[in-house]
């Protein structure tokens, strides 16, 4: 009795026969083959995604593989320098999408470039545009492939997103996909190092993606990618904040897609452990213009859904503006008191009042706002709405 309720628990988590939306990130490792992109493979994916449009669902692509491709048209191996990974990446990206195109159009289904960095998800006038975007597109049976601007990022390319890794978990979490697909060269989330150990286990469902998990999972990917394990279990905690699965597998298994959504055991799944409102994902995945340090006090309101108050701001790091996403700080000093494990919180929250401002202040009663910044003006420096833990 307890095998078949365990049993038929698995199958429940690997039911998908209600996902409608699914994003599915490709990574440079099965994509590219010597140098260019594997245009067999990218075929047999269009032939996959075109099996689950005909079954009525919407599918996003984030694919790797620009900066390989671009290389090897350079014929230049392990390129490390940052403005040539850029310039590779300007060179591949149109032969990637050239490919995609016409495996796509085999089946009568048209695809869309879209390029992005991560400022345009850390502003929220942007973040939104894309998002409607992305929508119209779905809408009009057009499949968005997605890659991030490695041409024009002004960060060192991969720092942002991680190979499109944490790319994919955000745009999952931004279009409230039911379910993530993370395609790679890796065939589950090992117990131990499979390279290392020959009797290391694949763990098939993880319910908690803890910071040890994160920490025992390596450094980074292949040649051309910046991914690894870490990448995707950061990525993995991302979606999960948005209520959505995420399934890891191997991308040249065969028909691994199909597989994946008729429920076969391949691969490890992600179980989400809450969901937030899109407006919660945005504050939490937001880059922190600065950090606003809160006493003991503070922390216990805002647990229990209430403002944070000026009063218990205790001090103010980096310079920011109102509307701004900032960093909630417990202030050192609580070190003494601290209870339990869960006590070390930090939280993301939307402020109300600029760095300047706030400085002057701080530690002061909700009154004093008024007075000084003027009647029109919020007298709290956060609503609850606009505050989320990072941590849960």
């Amino acid at each position: 009795m307890r095998l078949r309720r365990r049993l038929a628990g698995h199958r429940k988590m690997r039911d998908f026969s209600k996902a409608k939306r699914i994003v599915i990130k490709i990574g440079t490792n099965i994509l590219t083959k010597k140098g260019g992109v594997d245009a067999g493979y990218v075929r047999t994916i269009a032939g996959q995604v075109n099996t689950l449009m005909a079954d009525g669902r919407q599918v996003v692509i984030i694919s790797s593989g620009a900066i390989g491709m671009g290389a090897g048209q350079l014929e230049t191996a392990g390129v490390k320098n940052i403005k040539m990974r850029q310039a590779c990446a300007a060179i591949g990206q149109p032969l990637l999408m050239a490919e995609y195109r016409k495996s796509f159009l085999r089946y009568g289904v048209t695809v869309a470039q879209v390029l992005m960095t991560a400022e345009v998800l850390s502003n929220r006038k942007t973040y939104l545009n894309l998002r409607n975007s992305i929508e119209t597109l779905l809408k009009l049976s057009v499949v968005p492939i997605l890659n991030e601007n490695d041409s024009v990022s002004t960060a060192e390319i991969g720092s942002a997103f991680g190979d499109n890794d944490k790319l994919s978990a955000l745009v999952a979490s931004k279009i409230d996909a039911d379910l993530l697909i993370m395609l790679s060269d890796i065939d589950a989330l090992y117990d131990r190092n499979p390279q290392k150990f020959s009797d290391a286990k694949p763990i098939r469902t993880v319910f908690e993606i803890t910071d040890s998990l994160i920490r025992s999972a390596g450094g980074k990917g292949s040649t051309h990618g910046t991914g690894g394990m870490k990448t995707k279990l950061e990525a993995a905690k991302i979606a999960s904040n948005a209520g959505c699965r995420i399934v890891l597998a191997n991308g040249r298994a065969k028909n691994v897609i199909g597989r994946i959504i008729k429920g076969e055991e391949i691969g490890t799944i992600f179980m989400p452990r809450r969901k937030l409102s899109n407006r919660s994902r945005w504050i939490l995945n937001s880059s922190a213009a600065g950090t606003i340090v809160i006493d003991e006090g503070a922390l216990q309101a805002i647990k229990k859904r209430k403002s944070l108050l000026p009063s218990g701001v205790v001090d103010i790091k980096g310079t920011f503006k109102a509307g701004d996403v900032v960093m909630l700080s417990v202030s050192p000093v609580r070190d003494t008191l601290r209870r339990s494990p869960e006590d070390n919180e930090n939280a993301k929250a939307v402020t109300s009042i600029g760095s300047s401002q706030l400085k002057a202040l701080a530690g002061k009663h909700s009154s004093e706002i008024r007075t000084t910044l003027g009647a029109g003006h919020r007298d709290v420096v956060a609503i609850p709405e606009d505050i989320v833990f990072i941590d849960y």
